[in-house]
């Protein structure tokens, strides 16, 4: 483990800690710095969190020493490391560990016996996360299957994004078909037809804008729309 992280947890009383009530807590803790974790880790930074990434391998811990709050090398598979890093202390904790199943159910399972109260896990299938529950995890992502679904949506269909928010409700971008121009919405019956309610509108050349009852929908407008899965893809195809 990093011995110049641990000098500083003695001299200051734990991780550096910022100066928000507990609500505001903007202290994240990364384990496992590869692509994904890597890459989550550099995001919190920018949007202004402080982050402590740790991974067993030096040379991953090297790369990023300089883009991180803190970077340490540490195996978060022995609980004595959780307990020395301060991790009990976090409220946010994120397992981005990839291929070594054993060890990503390991160190879950170590930061929920630390009483870690949000921990995102990642999976990398479906059995996976299941198990990372089971011992802990509060939220599991599984972002190469997440990701597959999304872009067979995009590739089979002609809507422009689409983003699951549950297991049968989604919202998705599209160009308007020709049912909803020319009338304003709230006369368009958009919901009581086709069970899908238009929450933002985009013309060409403008920024995004709220959809509210008086809009009225133009050919090339890209709309925001949201409903059930099955509601939103059948709009979606709509000449």
């Amino acid at each position: 483990m990093d011995s110049k992280y641990l000098t500083r947890l003695r001299s200051r009383g734990g991780p550096r800690r910022a100066q928000h009530p507990q609500n505001h807590d903007t202290r994240v803790a990364v384990i496992g710095l590869g692509r994904f974790g890597g890459s989550l880790a550099l995001e919190l930074m920018r949007r202004g969190w402080d982050v402590l990434g740790i991974d067993s391998d030096p040379r991953l811990v090297q790369h990023l020493s300089e883009e991180l709050t803190h970077a340490v090398a540490a195996d978060c598979t022995d609980p004595q490391a959780l307990d020395q890093l301060g991790l009990g202390d976090f409220t946010r904790v994120v397992v981005g560990i990839g291929t070594d199943v054993e060890s990503s159910i390991l160190v879950t399972s170590n930061l929920a016996e630390a009483g870690v109260p949000n921990i995102w896990a990642r999976a990398i299938n479906r059995q996976h996360g299941t198990i990372l529950e089971r011992v802990g995890a509060h939220h599991v992502v599984l972002p190469e299957h997440d990701m597959g679904e999304r872009v067979a949506h995009l590739v089979t269909g002609r809507m422009l994004d689409f983003i699951e928010f549950d297991s049968d409700y989604a919202l998705i971008k599209t160009i308007a078909p020709a049912v909803v121009g020319g009338v304003p919405l709230g006369e368009s019956r958009v919901r009581s037809r086709y069970g899908v309610t238009i929450v933002g509108i985009k013309r060409p050349g403008a920024d995004f804008t709220h959809a509210t009852a008086e809009t009225v929908v133009q050919p090339g407008d890209v709309i925001v729309v949201t409903g059930k899965t099955q509601a939103v893809e059948a709009f979606a195809e709509l000449p």
